[in-house]
Order: structure tokens, then sequence, then C-alpha cells
């Protein structure tokens, strides 16, 4: 009995053993260059988290605002691009004459003066409408870009014709498979340098879709779950689930030292899988996580952190990841 006990002790032990050195970020390779940085639906003017729900009209609840730019327009991506942003995120919807929308809600009653589900207009109906029109800071009494947004909301073709050599992560706002046919089908006329700058993510049944007929990176909400669960039941072994191989994984900041090998080791595994990593805000437990926004969630990060940071202020962060960098530069100077 005591033998056996010794035995399955130092079994344990070897296992142990075996998963700190199997997946020990210090000894990853030493991260190469300074962190991806995507911009949430361009420059977006940012709201109060608190209570938000997938129904709440974010636009009645902005902060006081800082920057002229509205989310999902071609001047709010050239003003991401600009700030420092390397991928843009944006949200696309199905038009009936067969376009597809630059938009983010389901329906136009939050954000501008239409009415109905977006997908049931014309991109024409759309181009006429005011996407500025929703936006308060003040529960109502002022509208600050009421008037501003005619004409403002873009085809996803208008996008590709603006940036036709930067990087784009394309949400598809539904759960339709033909959604993700239709893009396919559209990304499939563009040339191989362009197509290959883009990542699409969305419900699983339009990815899923969309990715049975096009390889490019892709996710969605089961498949990052399938992902991350998998990684942390199994990832101590180097076993990389098939859910995370040519992906875009998104982490909170609060998950990420769960994952065996977080950052260097992590990073490179993903890496080797054709897949990136965006760290994201916390997770707060039901469901929701913001963006690496501001000077404390940017300081949760490691030091040397050179993956994708997911953020709804690249205005903020750009400027904090140059500020490092400069650090950096200058301590090595000094050495």
């Amino acid at each position: 009995m005591r033998r056996t006990f010794r035995i399955g002790l130092a079994l344990l032990g070897a296992v142990v053993v075996f998963a700190y050195f199997n997946s020990a970020s210090w000894l990853a390779p030493s991260p190469a260059g300074r962190p991806v940085l995507l911009a949430h639906r361009g420059l977006a003017q940012t709201f109060a988290l608190d209570g938000v729900k997938a129904d709440t009209c974010t636009a009645s609840r902005i902060h006081p605002p800082e920057h002229p730019f509205l989310e999902n327009t071609l001047a709010s991506m050239r003003a991401a691009f600009e700030a420092g942003a390397d991928i843009v995120e944006l949200d696309i919807h199905p038009t009936t004459d067969g376009q597809f929308a630059v938009f983010h809600d389901w329906t136009l009653d939050c954000r501008t003066d239409g009415t109905g589900n977006t997908r049931d207009h014309s991109l024409a109906d759309l181009k006429a409408l005011d996407i500025g029109h929703g936006y308060t800071a003040d529960g109502g009494k002022t509208f600050p870009f009421r008037g501003r947004g005619v004409g403002a909301m873009p085809s996803l073709d208008e996008v590709f014709g603006a940036f036709p050599e930067r990087r784009f992560l394309i949400h598809i706002k539904s759960n339709e498979p033909a959604d993700g046919e239709t893009l396919a089908e559209r990304l499939a006329r563009l040339s191989a340098p362009q197509r290959n700058r883009l990542m699409v993510y969305g419900g699983a049944r339009p990815v899923e879709a969309f990715h049975a007929r096009l390889e490019l990176p892709t996710t969605s909400g089961r498949r990052m779950q399938s992902c991350l669960l998998g990684y942390i039941a199994l990832g101590w072994t180097g076993h990389m689930p098939r859910a995370c191989a040519n992906s875009i994984v998104l982490v909170p900041v609060n998950i990420a030292p769960w994952l065996w090998g977080w950052p260097n080791r992590f990073l490179a595994r993903m890496r080797e899988s054709g897949s990136i990593v965006f760290a994201l805000g916390p997770w707060d437990g039901d469901g929701f996580s913001s963006g690496i926004d501001t000077a404390d969630a940017f300081n949760r990060l490691p030091e040397d952190y050179a993956g994708g940071i997911w953020t709804n202020r690249i205005d903020r962060i750009a400027a904090l990841v140059r500020r490092r960098d400069a650090s950096s530069a200058g301590a090595a100077a000094r050495r």
C-alpha cells in the first residue's frame, strides 16, 4: 500500500513538473514587436457599460463626446488608422438589394431617424438616414450628432475601396447561414492580398457557412468557448484544441492567467496554429467584456506583451503603446 502510494505521488510530481516546464512562459521565445491594435468599430463614441444588455440603446447613454466620430463610418475608420490601429472591426448587415451595409444595430430605431430591421432596407434607403440622430449624453436634452450623419452609413464595398491595403475584422450581425455564404462569395472576388488581410466572426451558423467556402481566420462565441475551455483543460500537455486553429482568440485579461503559458508560450502556440490573440477588458461573469480602454486595463497586460489588443479607445491605447515603447527604447539605450 505504501509503495503504491509513493509511486502514485512520484507520478503526480512528474506530471506537475512536466506541466510546469512544458507551459512555462519564461521558457518560450521572447516576444518580438509591439502589440497588434484592433479598433472596435473604428474611433467611436463610448458609453456607460453598467446594465447594458443585447437590446440596450447605447447611443442614448454615451459619454460626453471627446471627438467628432461615429462608429462604423469611413471617417471613424480613417481616424482609427491614423491614431495607430492595425485592424478595424466593423459590423455588417445584408440589404434588400444584395449589398452589405456597415452598421452595428439589428434595428434602426436607436441611432438613426429610421425604423425597422436594418436588413429589411435597401442600401439607398439606409444612406438616406441620419446615423447620428439618436446620440445623446444628457438623457435627451441635447443631440450633438443629429443632422451630421446623413449619408454616412457605408457599404462594405465602399470600405474596401477606401482602404484597399488595410486589415479588417468583419462581424456578421446575424445567425443566418445565408449571410455567411453571401459574404464568402463577395470576399472571393477580392484580390488574394486584400482578402488575406481580412478576418470574420459572428453567429456560429453564418461563420460555419462562411468557413466552409473560404479559408480565412474566423470565430464565433461557440468556437471561442470551445477553444479556451479545451486549452485550459489540456494546454499543459501542449495539445491545441481544433477550435483554436486558424482562429481569432479573444481573451479577457482576468481569464488570461488561467491559460497555460500566458502570455509568451500561449501566444507562440496560437501563432503556430495560425491564430491571432486579442486581449479584452475583464469578463464580468454575465457574458460581457469591455475592451482595453483605459490605462488601468492596459497595465494589466505584461510589459512585453506582443499579442493583439481589442480597444474602443484606439486614441488612448495607441498613445500608451507608443509611450511604453519609447520608455523601453530609452532604458535599452542606457544599458
